[in-house]
């Protein structure tokens, strides 16, 4: 049988472009379709060069060498987004372009050069799944302390804000309460099983799930408190205004887009700005807060449909920013209070997921601030619709 591990060297390029297309191509992987090309080829080629030399036998390091790069394959996905499941799809892609490209070569030895052949690889592959899923979890696990580093910091603040709130902290008290609890148990979870350090792949799959609810929980908190404390600005008195001359269309568009999810394919979102002024005079930032509250609370309620986002010139001096959707709507009663702080539509069963009730509060808030109105009309099982009028003239501010 010829050399394998020379034949890989001079295979890699062909093999890394296979593997590469296969992964574009796998919708499982959805993390790798915002990335360059040499962001999704990262460190795939030296885990390459590492297996050809192992197969030579010609340096008696290679293990380790092996090992080096997984780690450093593990923590770059990780930091890029990816999860565990997308990152195993991608070395079952690489095996399957490893093996294609070598199968003329792998032919030419006997039954037994093959088999030997074939188990060096397979154990080699296995070997870089096993550390790169061990170092994706440690590049998990460092995203998870920074977050508790950046929640302890937020809740320093919120603590201050919330001493003349007195009414609100109970209300905070108890949405704060599930999500804290579910992060100091998965935590205690989580560590009591890395200190078992076995290798099976019910461990590494029971961390995985254990890392991703205290990340999504910690996310949620973090939400929670950061929605909390513009809330208490707000009543402190303590936001003040950047007026500027903006074009609304592109804010709105940009906004909006950045919400939409590949994923949600029941789901069309529609922007038309065609009516819309070029310019108004406003904050940019209290705006886009607007636009991405009304519309994420769109896409929460709104299981398939529509979300029509509309900006045009209203007349007499105003212009007018539209949210509908074909979502489950709002009862007459639930109307009545939906702009109020901590105030969520519908019952416990089915509050939609990651809703802190504070969304819609901001909104109503931030409308006043800039003197404009909000009108609500909405029906149950045919949807919402938002409508916001803000001045258009620089005197009306």
């Amino acid at each position: 049988m010829t050399d394998l591990g020379q034949t890989l060297i001079t295979k890699k390029d062909t093999i890394l472009e296979a593997w590469i297309e296969g992964v574009r191509q796998d919708t499982e992987i959805e993390s790798a379709k915002e990335l360059s090309f040499n962001s999704v080829r990262d460190s795939i080629p030296f885990v390459l060069e590492a297996m050809a030399s192992l197969l030579t036998e010609a340096i008696s390091n290679q293990p380790q060498k092996l090992e080096q790069k997984s780690l450093v394959h593990g923590l770059v996905r990780a930091e890029q987004g990816y999860d565990a499941a997308e990152v195993i799809r991608e070395y079952r892609i690489l095996r399957e372009a490893i093996f294609s490209q070598l199968t003329p070569e792998l032919l030419s030895g006997s039954a037994s050069e093959l088999l030997s052949t074939v188990k060096v690889i397979d154990a080699s592959l296995d070997t870089v799944v096993a550390i790169s899923i061990e170092s994706y979890i440690e590049g998990r696990l460092h995203e998870y302390i920074q977050i508790q580093d950046q929640l302890l910091l937020t809740n320093q603040e919120l603590t201050r804000l919330v001493e003349t709130q007195k009414d609100n902290l109970s209300h905070l008290s108890h949405e704060l309460k599930n999500p804290l609890t579910s992060i100091m148990g998965f935590s205690e979870l989580l560590l009591k099983q890395r200190q078992v350090r076995a290798a099976d792949q019910q461990r590494t799959d029971l961390d995985l799930q254990l890392i991703e609810r205290v990340l999504s929980n910690s996310r949620q908190l973090l939400r929670l408190i950061n929605d909390a404390a513009e809330v208490s600005r707000f009543e402190s008195d303590q936001i003040e205004l950047d007026l500027r001359r903006i074009d609304v269309s592109s804010l709105i568009v940009a906004a909006t887009r950045a919400l939409e999810n590949p994923g949600q394919d029941d789901i069309e979102v529609i922007i038309d700005c065609d009516r819309a002024p070029q310019q108004v005079l406003t904050d940019p930032l209290r705006l886009q807060q607007i636009i991405t509250n009304l519309v994420s609370n769109a896409l929460r309620y709104t299981a398939a449909g529509t979300i029509h986002v509309t900006c045009q010139i209203t007349g007499q001096n105003k212009w007018s920013v539209i949210v509908a959707d074909t979502g489950r709507g709002i009862s007459p009663e639930d109307q009545v209070h939906i702009f109020e702080p901590y105030f969520r539509a519908g019952s416990e069963e089915n509050y939609a997921p990651q809703s802190t009730g504070l969304g819609l509060a901001i909104v109503a808030k931030l409308v006043k601030l800039l003197e404009g109105d909000i009108e609500l009309v909405s029906e149950i099982d045919q949807g919402s619709v938002f409508t916001l009028t803000f001045p258009l003239e620089k005197g009306n501010l």
